[in-house]
């Protein structure tokens, strides 16, 4: 299937809270079915993931609690609901894959980011298990560990 090409793009919003909470197993990109207000506010980056999820009803998925805040220059009339539900776009094969993987015990499926791939918005999916309180400390460690070795490298490399 031919994917539409342009240079690749930042991501306009984060689920940096994802990668905490959760061991991210698989993830998918899906596309984003938004009103004209909305993809205004998502491409000068008012777009926030923190708590959001996303559900599988009906055989549709649907994107849960994702603020995108109202666009500023849009009247009151032709503004949108900030904390409204919005569908995503996935392939039937996806969507029963899914279906397949979240009734496994304590997989979940969380909105990595949200970005563009040419004009369209797309928002990267993530299959994830919840981490335990343990784990949360162990990624801690892990990550300050190697943040002082690069340090110590870092200035090992100016020394010499």
């Amino acid at each position: 299937m031919a994917r539409a090409q342009g240079p690749p793009t930042q991501p306009v919003a984060v689920n940096r809270k994802a990668f905490h909470d959760y061991f991210i197993e698989e993830e998918y990109e899906a596309g984003l079915v938004l009103s004209g207000s909305e993809i205004k506010s998502v491409r000068v980056g008012k777009a926030n993931l923190r708590g959001a999820y996303a559900r599988i009803e009906n055989d549709e998925a649907w994107l849960i609690d994702a603020h995108i805040s109202p666009y500023e220059q849009s009247g009151v009339y032709f503004n949108h609901e900030p904390m409204r539900p919005r569908k995503l776009l996935l392939h039937r094969r996806e969507i029963s894959r899914l279906l397949g993987k979240l009734h496994a015990k304590g997989l979940t499926l969380v909105p990595l980011d949200i970005h563009f791939v040419g004009r369209r918005a797309k928002v990267k999916l993530g299959v994830a298990r919840g981490k335990k309180l343990y784990d949360k400390r162990e990624a801690t460690a892990e990550r300050d560990a190697n943040r002082e070795i690069q340090r110590v490298v870092k200035a090992r490399r100016y020394d010499d």
